[in-house]
């Protein structure tokens, strides 16, 4: 009996050695939430399902379609209500998603960019989480759309079932890959709906892996299509929500925004065919949302029937959001507002909260380390997101003593990014006015000398006048002191009777004798040319393009300079508030002008008689057969116009229509242009060997000549056969489209047709043909996006220059840029902030962490709430502050 305690005593020690052991194993082990501690020691590993679809928005109301999936993922799991997308396009946002990593370490720009290339599938394809997951044990399995240039040829690596969609969405008509053999379905609804393949295929394959392999766990992908374009529903559903009016939010038709970017400055409001075109795609969608509402219900039966359910990860999101109609754009994703970012995002598992809402900015780059943490696999440091897992684990005290935990930290900015980077572009862009607060930008331009003086010099456009507060404002010269540009001045001041054009010959051959009249017209065509000290800078001659198209296009109102100018057809243009003097004066010297209205016929100019044999001034340009323009800027049409809505609205489609065929001529030209400058002929030499050094145009052409492709550098050659191939794309569209009797384009904007034959499937569209643009493949902009509990904001730069800054706290949806409530101040912040993001790599660059007291270092980005007419001190170059190079203020 002695021994007995002795026994008892080498028993306890063996018991507590292991443990020991297993805590010192636990200690260096990767930081794990307890959950996957438990899952360590008992040796099972969960299920994941990540059901993920397309083109799906939260803003708009698209959950409110899908009830069976609210009660199983929403009420049964934990909703995140602050889930963004990174980038809110397609391929680039699902290479994010399947990499964990921002566009600009994947380089999958844009949905043609590095979409599924070569370079896509050597450098980041062996590296998804499928291939760890894979390496892990798990039966991985995908099912539905992957990319939208995967071709089909072959099965990326780490999936062990692979049934995927060639090239972009359909859910008629299309082919599929499975495991390596393509596979082509026609348009019968019982064998060929996309998504009910996906969700047979893949509950299928999850019982048969369950039966033949049951203790080891299987990842699947349920890549549905909906509510993607075409939009067909299932037959069953075509005449569901007939009613659908979720989409029309306060930004809906909320056009033309001259406080934002270029895209939606040029953006009209919708017209009434567009406007129906929306309400039959959100009917639409929300229709196709139903199979995938069905889909999830299937789901989740069978785990319920097969005993897994609580052995299983369900995770429900989509690539990014919509937009139907906000800013008047008709359709389409790819901008930085939240209806294109935020995204559903719902989590139901093991130990997670039912029925909660967490708060937490969650990302699509956090998927991928998410799915590697809950199957308890290292996360690459590569990877840029984060696992939420730690956010599922609910704050329960580990013991009675330890009560007041610390609280989780966690990002409260993330990047938001879409377009290629400049040095990727191989071109300028344009750069567009930026925000500076207007008093500020005032003060700078009143200390040019061209601003001083009261409209007297030369082609001089605007004047600076103190008003009776001090404050100094910008007043365009109206009459003859703006009417004349620099180049219509020399011409005046120079006479018609200075040029004398010598007859030419047809021979080819060159001809000596006519030198001196080439000399003649390239000094007269230099005068023309020549810029003026007075004139405005390339910036407001740009603005004034703009504007002009503006007026031409709604004949509303216009932007200058971010200054706003109303048309009034009875009154004219008017700067509103304007109280100047000067603003009398020129109205009064305009009324003398509106008695000769009854003057005009013909189409051109029209002037009154006069005695002198100087040039006069024009009256009055003729612009269509019913309206024209008078010297003091003024609008004038036929009484008719102002009286019958048909006639006004037949003399609007008038103008619509010759704007494009306009357009179409300048394409035209462009092209004429272009092919002239290939084969222009040498200049004569005429025995002066001492002019070629000094015109620089042909000592161009003649040091081009010198260089032929044979001799390019490699780099270089490739560099330009990729020009001269996207040079080449874009004519044979352009002549496609002119065979087609297409006149569906916008400079610089990308635009899509709509006719009866586009839906082929219930419910149809019937109200005829209709052409819309409503975005641009240069659209470049990175932006900063914060949430905690003092702020939430967006912060843009476009890659134009241009600035966008909303407080969502004041303005949820984003109608009015702010940006010129900001000082310096918080703009170099904010600025540096959003370059480190852009630069970032791995997880703790690319997540800035704020928690407890250490978010008020977002106090400087509070706004600057002025006074209507506040008294502002002149303010020294020093108090400015420094602006980061490449701004255009």
């Amino acid at each position: 009996m002695a021994g007995l305690p002795l026994l008892l005593l080498l028993l306890v020690l063996a018991g507590i050695l292991p443990a020991a052991n297993g805590s010192g194993y636990l200690s260096g082990y990767r930081q794990k939430s307890r959950l996957q501690k438990d899952r360590h020691f008992r040796n099972i590993r969960p299920n994941i399902i990540l059901i993920l679809t397309d083109d799906q928005d939260i803003e708009l109301g698209s959950m409110h379609a899908m009830n069976k999936t609210r009660q199983i993922m929403e009420k049964g799991g934990t909703h995140f209500s602050n889930a963004f997308s990174t980038t809110p396009m397609c391929c680039p946002s699902r290479s994010s998603i399947l990499t964990g990593k921002y566009v600009h370490n994947h380089h999958t720009y844009t949905n043609n960019e590095n979409c599924s290339s070569p370079s896509w599938q050597a450098h980041h394809e062996p590296h998804t989480f499928a291939v760890h997951l894979n390496h892990s044990g798990y039966r991985t399995a995908f099912f539905g759309k992957y990319l939208n240039e995967y071709n089909g040829s072959y099965v990326p690596p780490g999936w062990k079932e692979w049934v995927a969609l060639v090239k972009n969405s359909r859910f008629y008509n299309y082919t599929l890959c499975r495991n390596g053999v393509r596979e082509k379905h026609s348009g019968v609804y019982s064998k060929d709906y996309l998504t009910d393949i996906i969700t047979n295929d893949s509950t299928n394959y999850f019982r048969m892996s369950k039966r033949m392999y049951p203790h080891r766990p299987v990842m699947m992908v349920l890549s549905h299509v909906a509510p993607h374009g075409p939009e067909d529903s299932a037959p069953q559903y075509s005449t569901a929500f007939l009613n659908a009016s979720q989409h029309i939010t306060p930004s809906y038709n909320h056009a033309p925004n001259l406080d934002k970017h270029w895209i939606l400055r040029y953006t009209g409001a919708m017209k009434p065919i567009h406007m129906q075109f929306t309400n039959m795609l959100q009917r639409r969608r929300m229709q196709t949302l139903l199979s995938v509402d069905d889909s999830v219900e299937k789901l989740y039966n069978m785990l319920v029937e097969t005993g897994e359910l609580d052995n299983t990860y369900l995770i429900y999101t989509s690539d990014h959001g919509y937009h139907i109609g906000q800013f008047g754009l008709v359709k389409g994703k790819s901008m930085p507002y939240e209806f294109d970012i935020r995204v559903p995002f719902f989590v139901r598992g093991p130990n997670v909260d039912q029925g909660a809402i967490n708060p937490h900015i969650v990302l699509n780059v956090d998927l991928a380390p998410t799915m590697l943490d809950m199957a308890g696999v290292d996360i690459p440091a590569e990877m840029d997101g984060k696992s939420i897992l730690k956010l599922l684990d609910t704050d329960r005290p580990v013991n009675r003593f330890q009560v007041n935990r610390k609280g989780k930290t966690w990002r409260d900015s993330f990047l938001v990014e879409r377009g290629k980077p400049l040095h990727k572009r191989g071109e300028e862009m344009a750069q567009e006015e930026n925000f500076l607060p207007k008093y500020q930008r005032v003060m700078d331009l009143c200390q040019k000398a061209e601003y001083q003086t009261s409209c007297q010099q030369p082609g001089q456009k605007w004047q600076c006048v103190e008003d009776q507060t001090g404050k100094l404002r910008l007043y365009k010269c109206k009459g003859m002191a703006g009417l004349y540009a620099p180049r219509m001045q020399a011409l005046m001041a120079r006479g018609a009777s200075h040029v004398q054009l010598s007859p030419t010959t047809d021979s080819d051959i060159c001809n000596c004798d006519v030198v001196g009249f080439k000399t003649s017209f390239l000094k007269r065509k230099r005068l023309l040319t020549k810029k003026n000290p007075a004139a405005l800078s390339y910036s407001d001659v740009k603005s004034s393009k703009t504007a002009s198209r503006k007026r031409w296009a709604r004949s509303v109102s216009f932007e200058l300079d971010g200054d706003l100018y109303a048309v009034d057809l009875e009154e004219g243009y008017r700067p509103p508030g304007s109280r100047n003097s000067s603003w009398a004066t020129h109205r009064r010297r305009g009324e003398g002008n509106e008695e000769d209205n009854d003057e005009f016929s013909g189409m051109g100019v029209t002037s009154k008689p006069s005695t002198s044999s100087k040039p006069t001034p024009p009256a009055a340009l003729k612009v269509t057969y019913r309206c024209s323009i008078l010297m003091n800027d003024t609008v004038k049409c036929d009484g008719g116009l102002y009286k019958s809505l048909q006639a006004w609205k037949d003399h609007k489609l008038h103008i619509e229509h010759e704007i494009e065929t306009l357009q179409t001529k300048i394409k035209n030209l462009r092209d004429v242009k272009g092919h002239l400058k290939k084969v222009r002929p040498e200049e004569c030499q005429c025995n002066t060997p001492s002019y070629l050094p000094n015109n620089k145009e042909i000592f161009r052409l003649y040091a081009g000549r010198k260089h032929s492709h044979s001799r390019m550098p490699s780099k270089q050659k490739s560099q330009w056969l990729q020009k001269e191939q996207k040079r080449r794309k874009k004519l044979r569209k352009f002549l496609k489209r002119l065979q087609n009797n297409d006149t569906c384009s916008m400079p610089g904007l990308t635009c899509f047709t709509h006719d009866n034959h586009h839906w082929q499937t219930a419910p149809f569209w019937t109200m005829g043909p209709f052409c819309a643009c409503t975005s641009a493949n240069n659209n470049t902009y990175w932006c900063l996006r914060t949430i905690n509990d003092t702020h939430n904001f967006l912060f843009c730069e476009f890659a134009t220059g241009f600035l966008e800054y909303f407080d969502l706290n004041i303005d949820p949806y984003q109608l009015i840029n702010a940006v010129s409530t900001l000082d310096r101040t918080a703009l170099n912040a904010m600025h540096q902030q959003l370059m480190e993001l852009r630069g970032c790599k791995g997880h703790k660059q690319c997540n800035p962490e704020k928690g407890g007291k250490e978010r008020n270092y977002f106090s400087e980005y509070r706004p600057v709430h002025r006074r209507k007419r506040p008294k502002v001190k002149k303010p020294s170059s020093k108090s400015l502050g420094q602006i980061w190079e490449g701004w255009v203020g």
